[in-house]
C-alpha cells in the first residue's frame, strides 16, 4: 500500500470453481485512488502467482464498478504535495503488462458506472459482462486531460475509430445495451446474474469455449488506414471549429492516430507522455477546480452543517405563466413534481400551458421523451385561476412581471391562501426580497428561487436568502435544486443578487468604449473569441432592450457612482428596435434569426455620443482584443469582488460556477476569479486604476481588490464565514 491510511483498496476472494474475485472498494464511487491502484496491482499479482486461481473476474462493490481516477488526487498532483505517478505506470505496468498479458484470463463484471479509468480496467479485460443501465464512457476531456490508462488505444481497438472519437470528444457514456451493440461489452444480464455470468465467461475463456483476445490487438473494428486518415481529420475539422481555444481535444486525436498508425504500443507511450503534459495544464487546472466548485455549492456554512433533512416537497404551485414561468414548470413537472399553474385570465392560462407542452414536444422531437412519457408528465400540470387548490401547496414560486407593488400583493394573498409550512419563493431577477415580503408576517420562508431563461434549460438556480430565512426553507430549496438537476447556489439578498449584479458592468463597459470609439462588432467578435456564447450586444439583444432598461435603471438607482449611464438603448428603443424580437438592434435579423452587422447603428452612437459629451478617443478606436477583454472584464471582476467582500457569496468558487452557468463565462477558464487569478491581483488593479484616471469611476478598483493588489494575494483568498453578511 502507498499510505498508512489507505484511501480505497482492493479485496481478493477465490471460490471452489478457481475463480478469484477481485473487488474494488472506494465508496460511493469506487475511484481509482493510487491507493486503489496499488492494491489492485497486487490483488491481481497474487492472483497470478496462485496455483488455486484459474481466472480472473474484476468487480465494483455497492452496484458500482468505478466511476474513474481518483479527481481530488488531481490538485495534490499538480502542487507537489502527492508524487504523481510515473508515466505508463498504469497503462502499461499494470493494464497491460499485468492485467492484459495475464496467463489467466480476467473480465470485468459492470455494473453501475465504469468511466474514465474504470471503464480503462475493463478494457483491458479479455471480456467485460454488463447491466442493461450501466454507464460506459471516457469523460477525461471535460478536465483538460485525456485517457490516460490506455483508453485513447482500446477503444478503438473495441468499437471502431469512428465511435470511440465520438465517446471521447463529446465525453458522452453509453449504456449497456448500446455498449453490447457497439462490442464494448460481450453480454447483457441482469444485476443478479452479473457475478456468476462474469464467473462462467472466465472458465469459459480458459477452456477456448470463448476467444481470449487482447483488446489492445482487437482489430475487426478498426477502419482501414485511409479510411481512418479520414476520420481523424474530419474529427480535427469539427473539433477546431467547435472548440477554438482548446489544445487538449487535438492532444488525444494525435495519440489515437499514433496507436493506429505505429502500433498500440507506440500510442500507449504517446498517452503517457501527452497525460503528464495536460495534467500541469492550466486548462486541466481551471476545469478540475469548476468540477469542485460545482460540487461544492451545496454546502453552506451555518445552514447544511446543522444536520437538518430537507422536508418532502409535494406540490409545488406557480404564478404566471410568462416565459420564464412555464420554463420553471416544465423544469418540475420533468422531475415529476405535481404542479399547480396560476394565471389572471382564461387566455394568459392557456397561453402558459401551451408554452410548457411546446417545451416538452420539443423534447419529443429531439428523441429525448417518448409519446407515452409526453403525456404522463403533461398530466402533472393543472393549471387555475384563482387560489383554492394553493391550500396544500408545499412550495410556491412566483413568477411575474417585476414590479414591486404587484409582488407585495401577490405575497400577501398567499400567505392567506397557503398552508403555514409552505415555502414562498420568488424568481425576481433584481428586486430586494425584503421589499417584496414587506406586507407579509412570513419573513422566515421567504426565499428567492432565482431561475435563468429558458429555466427549463439553464442549469443554475440561484437560491436567495434575507437574513430572516430559515435554514431549513434553505436546505429544502437546495434538495428541489438537486432534483430537478440544477447546480443551486446560495446568496445574499442585494440588488441583481450574484450572477446579474456580477455582470452589470459587462453591457455598461461595452457602452462605455462604444461611445469613445471602439466598434460594437468587433467588442462582441473579441468577446466570443475569448470564450462567451455571445458579445455584450448580441446578448443586450437576445434579452430586449425592455429587460435592458429595467435592470440597468436598477443598477442606476442602487449603484449610481459606479454606473456607466449611456443613452444609446433608450435611443435605439424610441425607434423601434428593441432587439431580436422586432428583427432590429445592434444587428439586424433574417427570417431564421441569423444576426447581421448594421451599419445603421452609427447614427444612433454619433447621437448617444454627443447627449454623454464624450468624443472619441484614438486609442479606443484601435483596441487589440487583449485589451478589449480586459476593459471588458475587468469591472465584472471588481464587481465580483465587492459581492465576495459584502459576504453576499459564501466563497469565491461560488461565483465561479455562477459566472459559467449563469453567463456562459468560458469553464476552461475556470470561472470569472479563477481566470482573474491567472492574471493577478495587482495587475487588474493598476489596470483599473489607469482607466478611471482616464475614463471615470465606473472603473475604480474597490477596496477588496486594493487591499488584494497590496498584499500580491490571490482575489479568491477565503473570507471567514463569521464576518459574511449573509
Amino acid at each position: 500500500m502507498s499510505s498508512r491510511n489507505p484511501k480505497g483498496r482492493t479485496t481478493i476472494e477465490v471460490g471452489a470453481d478457481g475463480v478469484a474475485v477481485i473487488t474494488i472498494f472506494n465508496p460511493p464511487v469506487n475511484s481509482l485512488s493510487l491507493d486503489v491502484l496499488n492494491s489492485l496491482k497486487e490483488s491481481y499479482e497474487q492472483a497470478l502467482r496462485r496455483d488455486d486461481v484459474k481466472a480472473i473476474v474484476i468487480i465494483g462493490s455497492n452496484g458500482k464498478f468505478s466511476g474513474g481516477f481518483d479527481i481530488t488526487a488531481f490538485g495534490g498532483i499538480q502542487e507537489g504535495k502527492i508524487p504523481a505517478p510515473k508515466p505508463g505506470f498504469v497503462s502499461m505496468e499494470i493494464l497491460s503488462d499485468i492485467v492484459e498479458a495475464a496467463r489467466k484470463p480476467s473480465v470485468a463484471a459492470v455494473d453501475g458506472l465504469a468511466l474514465g479509468g474504470g471503464l480503462e480496467v475493463a478494457m483491458a479485460c479479455h471480456a467485460r459482462v454488463s447491466t442493461p443501465n450501466a454507464q460506459l464512457g471516457l469523460p477525461e476531456l471535460q478536465l483538460g486531460i485525456l485517457p490516460g490508462f490506455g483508453g485513447t488505444q482500446r477503444l478503438p481497438h473495441l468499437v471502431g475509430l469512428a465511435k470511440s472519437l465520438e465517446m471521447m470528444l463529446t465525453s458522452k457514456p453509453v449504456k449497456g445495451e448500446e455498449a453490447l451493440s457497439l462490442g464494448l461489452v460481450d453480454e447483457i444480464v441482469q444485476p443478479d446474474q452479473l457475478l456468476a455470468t462474469a464467473r462462467r465467461w472466465a472458465l469459459e475463456i480458459l477452456e477456448c469455449k470463448r476467444p481470449w483476445v487482447a483488446s489492445l490487438y482487437k482489430t475487426d473494428k478498426l477502419e482501414p488506414l485511409s479510411e481512418a486518415r479520414e476520420i481523424l481529420k474530419f474529427a480535427r475539422a469539427q473539433t477546431r471549429k467547435q472548440a477554438p481555444n482548446l489544445t487538449h481535444p487535438l492532444v488525444c486525436i494525435d495519440v489515437v492516430e499514433e496507436g493506429i498508425v505505429s502500433g498500440p504500443r507506440a500510442g500507449l507511450l504517446k498517452e503517457a507522455e501527452a497525460f503528464q503534459v495536460l495534467l500541469h495544464s492550466e486548462t486541466c487546472k481551471s476545469l478540475v477546480h469548476i468540477f469542485f466548485a460545482q460540487r461544492g455549492t451545496t454546502k453552506v456554512p451555518g445552514v447544511t452543517d446543522q444536520g437538518l433533512a430537507p422536508r418532502r416537497i409535494k406540490k409545488v404551485a406557480i404564478l404566471g405563466g410568462g416565459l420564464m414561468g412555464s420554463g420553471i414548470a416544465t423544469a418540475l413537472i420533468l422531475s415529476s413534481y405535481p404542479v399547480i399553474l396560476k394565471e389572471v385570465n382564461e387566455k394568459f392560462l392557456q397561453a402558459g400551458v401551451d408554452r410548457v407542452r411546446a417545451n416538452l414536444q420539443s423534447r419529443v422531437k429531439k428523441g429525448k421523451m417518448t409519446e407515452e412519457k409526453f403525456e404522463k408528465t403533461l398530466s402533472l400540470l393543472k393549471g387555475v385561476l384563482d387560489y383554492d387548490s394553493f391550500r396544500d401547496v408545499d412550495m410556491v414560486i412566483e413568477a411575474v412581471i417585476e414590479n414591486v407593488s404587484l409582488k407585495q400583493q401577490i405575497f400577501a394573498d398567499l400567505e392567506k391562501h397557503c398552508p403555514a409550512h409552505c415555502i414562498l419563493a420568488s424568481n425576481t431577477s433584481t428586486i430586494d426580497l425584503n421589499l417584496i415580503g414587506e406586507k407579509t408576517k412570513s419573513h422566515g420562508r421567504i426565499i428567492g428561487a432565482h431561475f435563468f431563461s429558458p429555466a427549463h434549460v439553464m442549469p443554475l438556480l440561484e437560491i436567495v436568502r434575507t437574513q430572516k430565512t430559515s435554514p431549513q426553507v434553505i436546505v429544502d430549496l437546495l434538495d428541489v435544486g438537486k432534483k430537478i438537476k440544477k447546480t443551486p447556489v446560495v446568496v445574499g439578498n442585494c440588488t441583481g443578487f450574484a450572477v446579474n449584479r456580477m455582470f452589470f458592468p459587462y453591457t455598461q463597459a461595452g457602452l462605455l468604449l462604444v461611445e469613445r470609439g471602439t466598434d460594437v462588432y468587433k467588442i462582441d467578435r473579441a468577446i466570443t473569441k475569448f470564450g462567451m456564447p455571445m458579445g455584450p450586444f448580441r446578448l443586450c439583444d437576445l434579452v430586449g432592450f425592455g429587460v435592458a432598461i429595467a435592470t440597468g435603471s436598477e443598477f442606476v438607482l442602487n449603484f449610481a457612482e459606479r454606473t456607466y449611464k449611456s443613452m444609446l438603448i433608450p435611443l435605439m428603443q424610441e425607434d423601434k428596435r428593441a432587439g431580436e424580437t422586432t428583427r432590429k438592434g445592434f444587428y439586424v435579423y433574417d427570417n431564421k434569426r441569423k444576426a447581421s452587422p448594421d451599419p445603421e447603428i452609427n447614427k444612433y452612437i454619433e447621437k448617444s455620443r454627443e447627449m454623454s459629451g464624450v468624443s472619441i478617443d484614438p486609442k479606443l478606436a484601435k483596441l487589440s482584443d487583449k485589451d478589449i477583454v480586459e476593459m471588458i472584464f475587468f469591472p465584472v471582476v471588481n464587481e465580483a469582488c465587492r459581492v465576495l467582500a459584502e459576504g453576499i457569496a459564501v466563497k469565491a468558487a461560488d461565483l465561479d460556477i455562477s459566472a459559467v452557468m449563469g453567463m456562459g463565462f468560458p469553464p476552461y477558464r475556470g470561472g470569472i476569479l479563477f481566470w482573474a487569478d491567472t492574471l493577478g491581483s495587482k495587475y487588474i488593479y493598476s489596470r483599473l486604476e489607469e482607466w478611471s484616471k482616464l475614463y471615470g469611476e465606473f472603473f475604480k478598483p474597490c477596496a477588496y481588490l486594493a487591499d488584494k493588489a497590496a498584499k500580491g494575494a490571490p482575489l479568491s483568498s477565503t473570507l471567514d464565514p463569521a464576518k459574511s453578511r449573509l
